[in-house]
């Protein structure tokens, strides 16, 4: 059974003094907005129907003789002050209690006080060789500036917000409010002011009043080398401005790189491909390659085979951090097989396979004159 003194977690002859301060102490560590536990609401419902039959001298006697089942016997409401007309529980907590300032969580911030503007971002297109050695950029945006014509306050020139006569400028409205255990304060939003705490009588016409218009900006960004695919600049300040004097907020600038047709990039490395012949392949070459940097030449290694890879040290992207420092441009070789062939091509391709063969052929007969010279 359900035991009110226990729920309060107040003795049996406890005053009523006694009995609000613990309901008041406990609903801070039960009301659902602070406890996440599944069965805060529960909890926080039963506590206000201790409290509410523990402050009624008739509920309380009927309880302490009978419990629970001879409050509904008696005729008495049961349902606690939660089971209708006050909306759910947030509207409760503040109707009971003034807000989370109420119960000493900490009021609501000043209106007036400075805050800063909201960040922005800007999405731009770069290429590719422009985000391997870096460059710089002249980039349009739009943000929110404080209005020349009235200095950012809204008002028109030569006059300037006022106090807000409703809520005397702290952006808030009391409202009291009667319930079955008293009349409790609960904290709205000034309809008047809107929560800033003032008022603009005379607003200004270039802003409406907003202290704010929207404006085009150019300015020039510097990317760095070695930026990748969707990296972020941030530009102090360029955000949209602040509110009652506050910094405005930043500009982060989000880079798209375009894809190279050569090269392919994998963090700080860059690869590419390079076609050869068979010829190459097997007796090895010198050649010129597409780099980073310009036309390098390159060797190719006697006998190197299709998907061998050449590094070329130090050709790769630069690192953001070490500029001096870069990555390494990784060759993949391919072995490409000629499809057309002239009739020179074809007769040497054809003596190239009989000599092959011939060898093979003698490598096998050497094979199995040894293994008949075991056997033997």
């Amino acid at each position: 059974m359900t035991d009110y003194y226990e729920i309060l977690g107040v003795s049996k002859d406890a005053s009523k003094d006694e009995i609000k301060s613990a309901f008041r102490r406990k609903a801070r560590t039960l009301h659902p907005d602070v406890n996440k536990a599944p069965d805060a609401e529960e909890k926080f419902k039963e506590l206000g129907k201790a409290y509410e039959t523990l402050m009624d001298d008739s509920k309380r006697a009927t309880y302490d003789r009978y419990g629970e089942d001879g409050l509904k016997n008696a005729g008495f409401d049961t349902g606690g002050p939660f089971a209708g007309g006050f909306g759910d529980l947030n509207d409760i907590f503040n109707s009971f209690f003034g807000g989370m300032g109420g119960f000493g969580f900490g009021g609501r911030p000043d209106p007036n006080a400075p805050m800063e503007g909201d960040d922005l971002r800007l999405d731009i297109e770069i290429d590719f060789e422009q985000a391997i050695f870096g460059t710089e950029k002249e980039i349009k945006f739009d943000h929110l500036e404080n209005c020349s014509a009235c200095g950012g306050t809204g008002a028109e020139r030569g006059s300037k917000p006022v106090t807000c006569p409703t809520c005397r400028g702290s952006g808030q409205v009391q409202h009291v409010t009667r319930t079955p255990l008293g009349s409790f304060a609960q904290i709205v939003t000034c309809p008047d002011c809107h929560g800033s705490g003032k008022k603009i009588m005379n607003p200004c016409k270039e802003c409406k009043g907003q202290g704010k218009v929207q404006k085009e900006k150019k300015i020039n960004v510097k990317i760095p080398a070695g930026v990748d695919n969707m990296s972020k600049i941030r530009v102090s300040g360029e955000g949209d401005a602040g509110i009652n004097g506050g910094p405005a907020g930043d500009l982060y600038v989000v880079l798209h790189v375009k894809s190279s047709d050569y090269f392919k990039r994998d963090g700080n490395d860059v690869y590419s491909r390079l076609d050869i012949t068979p010829a190459q392949a097997a007796l090895g070459d010198e050649v010129i390659v597409k780099t980073l940097d310009g036309e390098k030449k390159i060797t190719v290694q006697a006998g190197i085979q299709s998907g061998n890879s050449i590094k070329i040290k130090g050709a790769g992207v630069p690192f953001i951090q070490r500029p001096s420092q870069r990555g390494d441009h990784i060759v993949i070789v391919a072995v490409k097989t000629p499809t057309k062939l002239s009739d020179e091509e074809r007769n040497l391709y054809r003596r190239l396979y009989e000599i092959q063969n011939s060898q093979k052929g003698k490598q096998q007969a050497t094979i199995m004159d040894k293994v008949k010279g075991v056997f033997q």
